[in-house]
C-alpha cells in the first residue's frame, strides 16, 4: 500500500508507545498516534486524558478533552485534579504524548504565541496541561510536522520545558523524569544526544534525504553517527489508521482526510 508522509509520521509515533504503558495523551496528532498504537501494536496501553478519563478506548478521535466519547469508553472517570495530582505528579504516568507549534533543539515546546507575547503574530491554543505533563511524566514523546517555522533556533515563548538549556538543566530545575525522549516528524525521528540532550536525527523516513531535514530545521541540525531508515508502514497499520480517520470524519461531519 502507498502512504503519505503524514501517515508515516503517525505510524512511527504509534510504534514508540510500549504495550501496557500508561500514557497521558494530548489532543490532535498525539491522540491519533496513541489510539493507532492501541489498535495495533499496543492493545493494552492505558490512555489518560486530562479531563479525567482513564483507559479511554474511543472508536473515533475526540474533538477535545471534553468529548463524551472519551468518558463513555473509559474504564473510569475521575476529577481533573486527581489526574494531575495523583496520576501525573504522583509518578504514575509512563509517557506524555504531546504536540507543539514550535520546538527547539532541546525539546522545549511553544503552544502559546508566535511573535512577541504582548503583540503576537498568532495566538496559539495555549498551555492546557502540557507544562505539567512535560515536567512530571516519566518520559515525553513529541509529534509534529517539520518545517523551519516549527523547528526554531529560539522559541518565541517557552510553554513547556523539555531539556531546558541542555545538559543537566532538567535536574537543576528539579524536574522529575527523563523529559522528551523522541521527536517524531513527517521526515524523521530525533532523539536527545547523551550528555548534551540536544536532539539529533537518529532515523530518516523512507525516501527522505538529509538535505530535506536540514532545510526544514531552523537550527544547524546534527545527525547521529549511525542513522537508521524507518520501517515502512505495514498494511495492518495503514488499514487501522485509515479506518480510524474514516470513522472520525463520518462522526464529526468532516471531509475525508480532515480527521
Amino acid at each position: 500500500m502507498t502512504y503519505t508522509t503524514n501517515e508515516m509520521m503517525t505510524v512511527a509515533a504509534a510504534r514508540r508507545l510500549k504495550n501496557g504503558s500508561v500514557c497521558f495523551v494530548g489532543i490532535g496528532l498525539p491522540s491519533k498516534a496513541a489510539n493507532l498504537a492501541r489498535l495495533t501494536s499496543s492493545p493494552d496501553v492505558v490512555l489518560i486524558y486530562e479531563s479525567g478519563p482513564i483507559g479511554a478506548k474511543p472508536s473515533v478521535l475526540p474533538l477535545s478533552i471534553g468529548d463524551g466519547e472519551l468518558a463513555e469508553t473509559a474504564d473510569t472517570v475521575v476529577p481533573t485534579g486527581e489526574i494531575f495530582r495523583y496520576w501525573l505528579q504522583g509518578g504514575r504516568i509512563d509517557v506524555g504524548f504531546l504536540g507543539a507549534a514550535q520546538v527547539d533543539r532541546f525539546g522545549n515546546i511553544n503552544t502559546t504565541v508566535v511573535g512577541d507575547y504582548h503583540a503576537p503574530k498568532v495566538r496559539l491554543p495555549g498551555a492546557g496541561g502540557a507544562p505539567e505533563i512535560a515536567g512530571s511524566a516519566k518520559s515525553v514523546l513529541i509529534i509534529l510536522k517539520q518545517s523551519s517555522r516549527s523547528f526554531v533556533d529560539k522559541l518565541d515563548f517557552i510553554t513547556s520545558v523539555g531539556h531546558g538549556e541542555g545538559g543537566d538543566s532538567r535536574k537543576r530545575l528539579g524536574l522529575p523524569g527523563a523529559g522528551p525522549v523522541g521527536i517524531i516528524t513527517d521526515l524523521c525521528i530525533m532523539e536527545p544526544e547523551e550528555g548534551t540532550h540536544e536532539f539529533v536525527v537518529t532515523a530518516l523516513h523512507p525516501g527522505v534525504t538529509r538535505e530535506q531535514v536540514v532545510a526544514a530545521t531552523g537550527w544547524p541540525i546534527r545527525f547521529a553517527d549511525s542513522v537508521a531508515t524507518t520501517a515502512e508502514p505495514t498494511d495492518v497499520e495503514l488499514t487501522a489508521l485509515r479506518d480510524l480517520e474514516a470513522r472520525t470524519a463520518a462522526a464529526h461531519g468532516q471531509a475525508p482526510g480532515e480527521a
